[in-house]
């Protein structure tokens, strides 16, 4: 299937059909931030290289080649301090949310964020209580790497608050 469909005369945009959402199935495994440590030693290696050029061969190259190679190794130094490993998942975060919030749990969604200058793995979970109409709601933010809870905020649903 291509990107534009012939219908008469019309001409119709449709997704390739590995981008079409309707053929998956089963559950959807989020990447792991643990994969943020390839790259960092990557560029950690080409930083280190760089310095080491440039040292030894400071009468064929330019100063910038050091300065580069320095930005290389503290930026590969911070993907490495980023790339934890997540061993909570959306589950498990809504069972922390479940304990945090302090009421039983309706319907409820976990959304994957970053949080904090390290950019750190983190559960969004919006919940609601588990009558019908839903008479309260939370915000819980789950560290998905040691599953503590962040923050959170529970509130009436002002959307049935006059009920």
């Amino acid at each position: 299937m291509t990107s534009d469909q012939h219908h008469g005369d019309d001409v119709v945009d449709a997704l390739p059909d590995d981008l079409d959402a309707r053929a998956f199935a089963g559950a959807y495994r989020f990447p792991d931030n643990s994969r943020r440590r390839v790259p960092a030693g990557m560029y950690i290696a080409l930083g280190v290289t760089s310095v080491l050029i440039a040292q030894v061969s400071s009468s064929k190259v330019n100063g910038g080649l050091a300065v580069a190679g320095v930005g290389l190794f503290v930026f590969g130094l911070f993907g490495l301090l980023t790339g934890g490993s997540m061993s909570v998942d959306e589950r498990a975060a809504l069972a922390h949310a479940q304990q945090a919030v302090g009421f039983p749990i309706g319907h409820a969604s976990a959304q994957q964020v970053w949080h904090g200058l390290t950019s750190r793995p983190t559960w969004r979970v919006l919940a609601y209580s588990a009558e019908e109409p839903p008479r309260r709601r939370a915000l819980v933010l789950v560290d998905a790497i040691n599953g503590t809870v962040i923050e959170h905020m529970v509130e009436d649903n002002p959307e049935w608050a006059e009920h």
